[in-house]
Parts: structure tokens; sequence; C-alpha cells
């Protein structure tokens, strides 16, 4: 039997990363035709050959509610099994007015999908990534998967067909814009990143995470304290269940203590932690772990790397 799901992203990298998931159901033997639904502040064409079956596509500057008024049109036509998207910030939310509106189970952040018969079963992190829960669901649900968790489909020849959607009028009316402070970073995309905490003394102090991070072609990103509270850099790298999650192939923490909150966002390969306090929580997680003040060793450690970079 065939059956249908929606995959929304609210960029076409993100319909293609979230996609992945369909992918996963696909080699564990489900039969699927794939509708993906996207705004249009992206490559489209290039989305379009990513093993969908149709693309419709939102156009213009969208608020929340007008692109989930869209998904929820959409989903009354064709009543998929499953409503697919990115475990982002906007992805929740979109998913979880949709959700709401028809009265379907939401799953975020699913790790892992097999299936057993007509369920579909779910495996994602709850209590703060501190336990796995089991979830199996033989009907409509709604799910949303970290960035970069499942391989998406191949480029293909098959192209999708591309429907342009008009979205309604908003109901909500924007009082007053004032622009957020951005770094311009993407953290949560990024290979390398370099975490920074409180056991720096000053915002002039960063610079040395930061020439780490140009040897080392890295992202600074940050945990709670230095973003929220002394707002020495922005929140969007801010690494927390609260705000960013990250999936870097390497990690490095320094001058943090390893919170939950901030642990429990970190999903590396590697990670090598610096930290003068051996029994900082940090070290529980760190496949290495340097026992320092960072004052003392960051720049000894930048300057070996530097005099390797250039021989």
């Amino acid at each position: 039997m065939v059956e249908t799901v929606i995959v929304f992203g609210e960029r076409p990298s993100l319909l293609v990363d979230a996609s992945g998931l369909v992918a996963e159901l696909l080699r564990n033997g489900f039969s699927t035709s794939m509708i993906g639904i996207t705004v249009s502040n992206g490559d489209v064409n290039e989305a379009a050959r990513y093993g969908f079956d149709k693309l419709y596509v939102i156009e213009g500057a969208v608020l929340p509610d007008q692109v989930s008024e869209v998904i929820s049109k959409i989903f009354n036509e064709v009543k998929p099994r499953l409503l697919i998207g990115s475990a982002t910030k906007t992805g929740n939310d979109i998913l979880a007015r949709v959700s709401a509106k028809h009265n379907l189970p939401m799953l975020t952040e699913v790790l892992s999908v097999s299936l057993d018969g007509n369920n579909i079963i779910f495996e994602r992190n709850i209590l703060g990534g501190r336990a796995i829960s089991r979830e199996v669901t033989s009907k409509h649900a709604a799910v949303t998967v970290p960035i970069k968790k499942f391989k998406p489909f191949e480029i293909s020849q098959k192209i999708a067909a591309i429907e342009k959607v008009s979205p309604p009028v908003s109901n909500v009316r924007l009082v007053s814009f004032e622009e957020k402070k951005k770094s311009e970073v993407n953290i949560e995309a990024a290979d390398t990143v370099v975490g920074v905490g409180r056991g720096f003394k000053s915002k002039d102090d960063l610079k040395l995470a930061f020439d780490l991070a140009s040897i080392i072609d890295a992202q600074v990103g940050c945990s709670r304290p230095i973003a929220a509270d002394l707002k020495w850099l922005p929140e969007d790298v801010w690494i927390g269940i609260s705000s960013k999650k990250i999936r870097p192939k390497l990690y490095v923490a320094i001058g943090i203590s390893g919170a939950p909150q901030h642990i429990s966002a970190v999903d590396a390969k590697v990670i090598v932690s610096i930290n003068k306090d051996k029994n900082a929580p940090i070290f529980k997680y760190s496949d290495y772990s340097v026992i320092a003040d960072l004052y003392q060793f960051l720049p000894v450690f930048i300057k070996k790397l530097k005099e390797k970079t250039i021989k």
C-alpha cells in the first residue's frame, strides 16, 4: 500500500534535509508518495529533484500562521500518513499549529524510525536528552527531525511538478519591526564548532576562541550565559535545548561546565573540552579532555597550530 507523506521546510534546503526521514522509511520497506511544501526563498528547482512527486511553493514573505493555513489545506486534500518538518524553531512552530488544528500527535526531534507491520516506530530524545522515548503510531502523525540526522535522497533525473501557492491573509498585524542582532553564522550547519562559556572573564577575551576557530575553520558558538545574560555574542549562536542544536564533526568546548541544557543540544562525533575544573560535567561527555586554565593553554595551543599550518 502506497501512503502519502507531506514534508515541509521553511527553506528548500531544509525541505531536502527533512525528506531524509522519508528516505529512511523507504529503506525500511515503506511505500510512499512524497509531497513537498516550502517557501520561495531558495532554489526550489534544485529541491524538486530530490524524490518529490509534487512540490508546493508558497510565494512571498509569509508568517507562520499563513504557512500553517496552506499546509492545513493541502493536508485536508491528501490526508497524509505523516507530516514531517525540520526540528528548527520555525519548523516546530508551524507543525505544532497544523497538529493542533487536525488533532495530530506530534513527535519532535525524531532520531530513528522503523516499521512493525502498519505501525511506525519512532525514537526520540526526551528529558533534555537524558532519556530516549520509543513511540509507536498506527495513524496520522506529525514529526520533526534534527538537521542532518537522516541521509536525504540522491539527486535524480525525476523532477517534481511545481505548483505555486498564494498564501492567505495573515491574522497577525505587525505593529513595528526591530531587527534582531545576528551573527550571520549558521551554527546548526557547521562541521566544526568552538563553544565558549563562563570560563572566559571578558568579551575581549573571546578573541582567543575566534583565533582558534579561524585556524581550524570553525564557527564560534556559546553557552546560555554568554548570549542571554552577558550579551557578548548574538543569541543565534547560543547552543542549548532552548536555542540552537548542533551536529558538528568536531566540537571544542572552552570554559563550558557542561550543564544538561547545553550538552543536550550537542550531537558531535568528537568532543574536545578545555576546563580548569577537573570535576566539570563536560568531561563526562568528552572524547578528549584538557584540564587546564584556558588563558594559559589556548595561547600556546594556538601558537603550535599556527606553526604547524605554516610548515
